[in-house]
């Protein structure tokens, strides 16, 4: 082979050479990036990796005490489902004409729905909460939840459902106690509501709209405390949230971020029915005193002075020629009584 065929013969290995690196180092890359696709060439997006901040690091702790608090709470609050008869206003309807509009949508069903007796009634369930308040069965609950029922079933957050029959009710507080038959059961610890301070965290626990929703957790402030006059009991002292509190949240728990109980969640102040942003609890060092009474007496002892008092605002005050707005006004003295 002549010199000339051979420098001619190394042009074309190392031209061959070069292709062929190029081809090889192509289809590398190319492997490499199909080798990070899952099999079937399907991708998965990871986001954006890296530490998370100092600072949410710790807004992330207070976020687990709310977390340690449902964990807490939540087995001590029950779902209430009590049954009741509403009668019929009225015994005898009239007879309506057999042309009535109705009937074309009702059909024979018509004059059997209009004239139902009195005495059969119609079957009403109604839905609260509650809150175990001894490893024995006795549950903490509003008056107007279990009110006229004629059979009360709990729900624990176990799905086991009890029998409950009411130990004692007092409706000028709106506090009713029951018991269901069972031991073991998780209580819920006792907190002191007259610590409570406006602007504390807390939590509320129970079963809005439907039993389907039980266990639900809401979160606010204490808005405010000892508030009168709402118009809901007659014996009123109310811690003010706005933890959202719905019907059906009626009974449940109010909870310090220690896990503790400090009201009933009892009312909302609304114009639609739903929450807006106003909620009301009773006391528990209230709620306590009047569930001992009835515990151990079966009725609620009470202090009477025989007064009839009303609130010192700024017309009575100028009225009066005081200087301050502190205190009450006594309007009357009921006959025969202490004062």
């Amino acid at each position: 082979m002549s010199r000339t065929q051979r420098a001619g013969l190394a042009a074309l290995l190392l031209g061959g050479g070069i292709l062929a690196g190029v081809m090889l180092t192509a289809g590398l890359e190319w492997t490499a990036i199909g080798r990070s696709q899952p099999p079937g060439g399907e991708r998965h997006i990871t986001g954006a990796q890296g530490e998370v901040p100092e600072e949410l690091r710790a807004v992330d702790q207070m976020s687990k005490a709310f977390v340690k608090v449902a964990e807490m709470v939540n087995p001590a609050v029950v779902t209430i489902a009590a049954e009741k008869i509403i009668q019929p206003v009225s015994r005898n309807q009239p007879n309506m004409p057999d042309n009535h509009p109705f009937r074309e949508f009702f059909g024979d069903d018509f004059d059997r729905f209009w004239n139902q007796p009195d005495d059969e009634g119609m079957r009403s369930r109604g839905l609260g909460s509650g809150v175990i308040v001894s490893d024995d069965g006795y549950i903490l609950t509003n008056n107007h939840v279990i009110s006229d029922a004629e059979e009360l079933e709990v729900r624990l957050m176990d799905d086991r459902e009890l029998k409950a029959t009411v130990v004692g009710s007092d409706p000028e507080s709106d506090v009713a106690l029951i018991k269901v038959d069972a031991t073991g059961l998780p209580a819920v610890r006792f907190g002191d509501s007259d610590r409570l301070a406006v602007g504390e965290w807390v939590v509320a626990v129970g079963s809005p709209f439907s039993e389907n929703l039980a266990h639900t957790v809401t979160a606010g402030i204490v808005s405010a405390k000892g508030r009168t006059q709402v118009g809901i009991v007659d014996f009123e002292d109310f811690i003010q949230t706005d933890a959202a509190i719905n019907p059906g949240n009626s009974g449940g728990a109010l909870v310090n971020l220690r896990g503790e109980l400090v009201g009933v969640n009892t009312a909302i102040a609304t114009r639609n029915g739903f929450y807006q942003g106003v909620g009301f609890a009773i006391p528990v060092n209230m709620a306590r005193k009047v569930m001992d009474d009835l515990l151990n007496r079966g009725k609620v002892v009470r202090g009477w002075l025989g007064v009839q008092i009303q609130s010192l605002d700024e017309d009575l005050a100028t009225g009066l020629g005081l200087d301050s707005k502190r205190g009450v006004v006594i309007n009357d003295l009921t006959a025969g009584g202490p004062a």
